[in-house]
């Protein structure tokens, strides 16, 4: 038997653990696959989300990237070399705090004293409220007092520790050998710290709204100091508060800062003259590279770098009294080249002013003439940019597509298949996107507040120009925004990449020193130098890890370590990952636009020149992502940054919209108004000589940012539109037609969807409405005269040149307005109107005057009806109507019998409205029913859509037009017998035993009637006069109440018996033949007054006469409405009986 332990089994199984290796491998490959396709299908999916994610505009994202050093600065420059990393840890500590004071400086100060009084209107503010703003802005002047403090403390610690660096005095002998060493580094941040004085400065010095209040609150002050006991202070406070308010004012709020820290360096240079070597040396170096970069290496503090080495000359010469000539006369010259240098925002800075002014000596040695050569440069330099400006921005935004393109183009590649040259091409474009913007942005802030600053008006053309530059800055910046996910990958391997080029060059030094056996203190502080920059750069390049790697380098750079070429790619490597790694921190700083706050006055003119072009309207959300950058200077303004943001808010929409929305609005507007009317006498437009716009791109512009809300512009429109065919339909009803074709072509040749107003339609014969005419139901009936033949109500008077009717057709567009229930309203307003009529009617006849003057009447007429021949006589109603006069007449003229009758013809008015409505609501059901095929045979559409087996959406809808349907047939064969409610309603109260007073009122009919008869010949003779007061020609009002009083008293018969008409025509028969009579007799007699008597006399009869059958006829036609009524109301009775 085999022993298994003898067995080789590594040969054996060598071909199985391959093949399994292999299927194992292929297994895992077929799930990466089709996870990858999984992973494409969801990126698909999700494509317009993702892409929309990335909108700067709506920004809901934003991807930060820098490193942050978890290490602290000691244990990054510890080596075995102890003075050596107490010397790199000490500078890297100051360096540090140098920057943290900075970061103080523009989050805390800068836009507080820059808003100081901003959007305070003097005459709005109660008394003492500046005084009160000072006291508040105290606590901020006591910061910017220890910031200051702490300043001059690491000022005076970078001076005194470099010179301790380069003193050959350390126990007898050198600290380290710093003979060949370099910080330029440190003077760099030197440099910084005196920059953000001199920026403090400026501000306070320029901040006059401050200088007024404290002149205020100094004041106050005194006046308070008198006694402090009747405020409730203390006088030690009072005193300390005075102390305290005085050195601000001498330092602070006076634009002493620097001088102040100046004056504190002042003597620390005497311990090391070397230093002031040292400071020469960097200006000097400093001014030469200036001077040779070229406009594509001009970073953001190119021109900054100015103002730096300015303040480090100036402070060359506080330290140690002198001044190189060499050095003065290079930075005099390049100071011509610069009209001004931007600190922050608004704040200008002039060089020739601030050497002036800081070092006196120059006075001799810099005379008027050059000073004003310096002011004529800056002056040419203006006049120079104002014409080339056009040609400038062109090219910048021809730089800023092309970049573009080339970015867009670069970073679809995969990170994980770029090549070397790939990588040098990205980190190409990264930085010259920023140098692109710091170009654009040095131009537009020097431009703008130099404009500002010289009291020099700016041209439209230039305006025009500068916003375009702040169109492409805000372009560059999204686009960096776009791509932040490719940009944070492709930093990293930049980074990497540089790293690698910067460590290969740091290794090959290291690798020459250690074959070099000469052993040396110099040659062991390199060393160890060039192993803290390596260990630095072995980890991610943070902030803190490039600081100690330059400061290392400056320590290792002694004698032959590097050679100059190498030392310079070095730099110039170190530069570019530096650039690289704070590509977020200088793209903000280059593309912020927070300047436009103090410049916001030419957003008018830019906003009228970029409508006026009508193309590229989306340039607009570019402009105000710009604006955008205001809000956040803004809030950081302090305790009235909230009133700040509103008033920038406010201001900003007012110009957009009265010189962008509304304009569009207006001119789409019109444009939609001439398309309609094209069929009226319009002077037509011809395209080939005048231009007719195209608002089709303005349109499809996409929402856009404004601060905290979004601008729709196409809704904007919607909205205009919609609330102007709204109101004016409102207006004008009959107008409907016309906004509802402007609807139409709204939509048809702009896209533009509007809301339907739901409001009635109209036409141009609509006359007064049903629903005033209910409302106001008392006026009309004495305003307007019903006439009976024709139906129609007449205005009785009025102040224009014509009269206002209203018929049936009037009637019927009101009720096809508001709908067929506003009849039934109207009635029951009638009803509510005729109770009250009633009443007085009641009382009039219940006057003991007039009941008791009736009764006589009416047994006269009992008495002598055989004499009488059964018909009443006229003799006795004339009697009555001339009697009635007697009781009193009113201011008017009028007799209660006038009025009386004109109670009756309000009634009558009344019920003819009520007889209107009915044949109006019958004439718009006949309208609306004309399209029903035929009335006795309606199909049911609800029937049908449920047989289709249709939604349930359609069947409600088919069920609802069956009812619409059925309700407009019934409506028209039917309709509503209105006369017969309103009859029933009354007649069984006025029927009733207490009212027999009313009984009588047959008797009062011909008294009446001759009264109304006298009334309606005035009222006509009235219209062939001048005056046509009172004028009218028809008033069958009269005749419609007395039928319907008639009918309601149920006295047709009383009536009928009286015979009245009868009376009336043998009267004036009599009367006639009497006439013609006397005419017969007198023929042989020539007396011509006596014939024109007589035919006056005749014509005068043939009038009356003639009226009177007008009223019987109309009387007649009016009773024949109640005579159905009547029956069913006696019928009801002989029931009931």
């Amino acid at each position: 038997m085999l022993n298994i332990s003898e067995w080789d089994f590594e040969k054996v199984e060598d071909g199985t653990h391959k093949i399994a290796g292999e299927v194992q491998l292929r297994s895992f490959g077929s799930f990466l696959e089709e996870y990858s396709s999984q992973l494409r299908g969801i990126e698909e999916a999700l494509e317009d989300h993702i892409s929309d994610s990335w909108d700067i505009t709506i920004d809901p994202i934003i991807l930060h990237f820098p490193a942050y050093e978890k290490i602290s600065l000691l244990e990054l420059v510890e080596t075995d070399n102890k003075i050596l990393s107490k010397v790199l840890s000490v500078f890297a500590v100051l360096c540090s705090e140098v920057d943290l004071l900075t970061k103080e400086a523009c989050a805390s100060f800068y836009d507080a004293i820059l808003y100081y009084g901003e959007g305070d209107e003097s005459e709005s503010l109660p008394e003492g409220e500046w005084q009160v703003q000072v006291a508040r802005f105290l606590p901020k002047l006591q910061s910017l007092w220890s910031w200051v403090k702490r300043c001059s403390q690491v000022g005076q610690e970078l001076v005194a520790q470099l010179s301790a660096l380069y003193s050959t005095q350390y126990n007898g002998k050198p600290l380290v050998c710093a003979s060949e060493v370099h910080f330029q580094e440190v003077l760099e941040h030197l440099g910084d710290l005196l920059v953000a004085l001199i920026t403090i400065d400026e501000m306070l010095r320029n901040q006059s709204t401050l200088h007024d209040h404290w002149t205020l609150f100094r004041r106050m002050l005194k006046s308070v100091h008198h006694d402090p006991a009747a405020v409730g202070i203390q006088t030690e406070k009072m005193r300390a508060l005075e102390k305290l308010v005085g050195d601000y004012e001498s330092t602070l709020l006076s634009g002493k800062i620097f001088q102040l820290v100046m004056q504190q360096l002042t003597g620390l240079g005497a311990r090391c003259p070397a230093v002031g070597d040292e400071l020469t040396g960097f200006v000097r170096s400093a001014l030469l590279e200036l001077e040779t970069r070229p406009a594509e290496l001009q970073d953001a503090d190119h021109w900054s770098r100015w103002v730096k080495l300015s303040a480090l000359l100036v402070t060359n010469f506080s330290l140690f009294g002198s001044l190189d000539k060499k050095v003065f006369k290079q930075l005099w010259d390049i100071n011509k080249k610069i009209p001004a240098v931007t600190l922050y925002a608004n704040i200008v800075w002039f060089p020739e002013q601030f050497l002036l002014s800081h070092i006196p000596q120059l006075n001799k040695v810099i005379d008027k003439k050059a000073q004003q050569q310096v002011s004529a440069a800056r002056q040419a330099f203006l006049t120079l940019k104002a014409q080339s400006l056009p040609k400038e921005v062109q090219l910048h935004s021809l730089q800023a597509c092309c970049w573009m393109v080339q970015m867009e183009t670069a970073l679809q590649k995969e990170s994980s298949h770029l090549k070397l040259d790939d990588i040098n091409n990205i980190c190409t474009l990264l930085l010259q996107g920023v140098q692109l913007a710091c170009g654009m942005s040095r131009l537009l802030r020097t431009l703008t507040n130099l404009h500002v600053a010289l009291a020099k008006p700016m041209s439209r053309s230039s305006v025009v120009a500068l916003c375009r530059l702040v169109e492409i800055l805000q372009g560059i910046r999204s686009m960096y925004h776009r791509h932040s996910i490719s940009i944070s990958r492709s930093v990293v391997h930049v980074s990497q990449h540089l790293l690698y080029q910067a460590l290969t060059t740091v290794t090959s030094a290291k690798k020459g020193l250690v074959q070099n056996k000469k052993y040396s203190e110099q040659h062991l502080d390199v060393l160890s130098s060039l192993l803290v920059v390596e260990r630095a750069m072995y980890g991610c390049m943070t902030k803190e890890r490039r600081l100690v790697s330059r400061l290392a380098l400056s320590m290792a750079n002694q004698g032959r370590t590097f050679r100059d070429e190498e030392y310079v790619t070095l730099l110039r490597t170190l530069r570019k990952l530096d650039a690289v790694c704070d590509i977020q921190t200088r793209l903000s700083s280059a593309c912020d636009c927070s300047f436009l706050y103090w410049h916001r006055i030419v957003l008018p003119i830019y906003f009228e020149s970029l409508y006026a072009s009508k193309t590229d309207l989306h340039r607009l959300g570019y402009m105000l992502y710009a604006l955008r950058d205001c809000i956040r200077s803004v809030n950081n303004s302090g305790d009235n940054s909230e009133c700040l943001r509103e008033m920038l808010e406010k201001e900003i929409w007012e110009s957009l919209r009265k010189y962008i929305l509304d304009p569009l609005c207006h001119d789409i507007e019109t444009s939609l108004r001439l398309s309609v009317h094209v069929h009226l006498q319009v002077n037509e437009r011809n395209p080939f000589t005048s231009s007719i716009p195209d608002y089709g791109p303005l349109l499809r512009v996409r929402p856009m940012r404004f601060f905290d809300k979004y601008i729709d512009i196409k809704g904007y429109v919607e909205h205009h539109l919609d609330q102007t065919f709204y109101n004016l339909t409102t207006v004008a009803l009959h107008d409907w037609r016309t906004y509802g074709e402007m609807r139409c072509l709204a939509k048809f040749k702009n896209n533009l969807v509007t809301v339907e107003d739901n409001l009635p339609s109209q036409t141009l014969e609509q006359g007064l409405d049903v629903l005033e005419i209910m409302r106001n139901i008392h006026i009309f009936v004495s305003k307007y005269l019903y006439n009976l033949n024709n139906q129609i109500f007449v205005e009785q008077s009025s102040n224009n040149k014509h009269l206002n009717t209203i018929n049936i057709r009037h009637i019927a567009n009101s009720i096809r307005t508001h709908g067929t229930g506003i009849m039934n309203t109207t009635v029951n307003f009638t009803y509510q109107f005729l109770r009250k009529k009633f009443f007085i009617f009641s009382q009039f006849m219940y006057d003991e005057h007039i009941k008791s003057r009736l009764l006589k009447d009416l047994r006269f007429f009992r008495e002598n009806k055989t004499q009488l021949e059964q018909k009443y006589s006229y003799e006795r109603a004339d009697k009555f109507n001339r009697g009635i006069r007697k009781l009193g007449i009113t201011p008017q003229g009028h007799s209660y019998l006038d009025q009386f009758r004109m109670l009756i013809s309000h009634i009558g008015n009344a019920m003819g409205y009520v007889r209107m409505i009915r044949s109006g609501g019958l004439h718009c059901c006949s309208n609306a029913i004309g399209f029903v095929p035929d009335l006795e045979d309606v199909v049911n559409f609800e029937s049908l859509c449920v047989k289709e087996g249709l939604s349930e959406t359609c069947v409600n809808a088919a069920k609802q037009l069956d009812h619409v349907i059925e309700n407009l047939g019934r409506n028209f064969a039917e309709g509503t017998e209105y006369f017969k409610l309103l009859v029933n309603v009354f007649s069984g109260e006025f029927r009733k035993p207490e009212n027999n007073h009313l009984r009588n009122f047959h008797i009062m009919i011909p008294p009446l009637t001759i009264n109304f008869v006298e009334y309606i010949i005035a009222a006509k003779e009235r219209l062939t006069k001048k005056n046509k007061g009172n004028a009218a020609f028809t008033d069958d009002g009269f005749a419609m109440g007395i039928a319907y009083i008639l009918s309601l008293l149920g006295l047709q018969a009383e009536w009928d018996a009286l015979h009245w008409f009868e009376s009336v025509q043998g009267k004036y028969a009599l009367e006639k033949a009497a006439l013609a009579d006397q005419k017969g007799s007198s023929r042989g007699q020539e007396d011509e007054k006596l014939q024109q008597t007589m035919t006056l006399t005749a014509r005068r009869l043939d009038v009356y006469q003639q009226e009177f059958e007008l009223l019987h006829y109309s009387l007649s036609s009016a009773r024949i409405f109640f005579q159905k009524e009547e029956i069913t109301v006696e019928g009801s009775q002989d029931k009931v009986a």
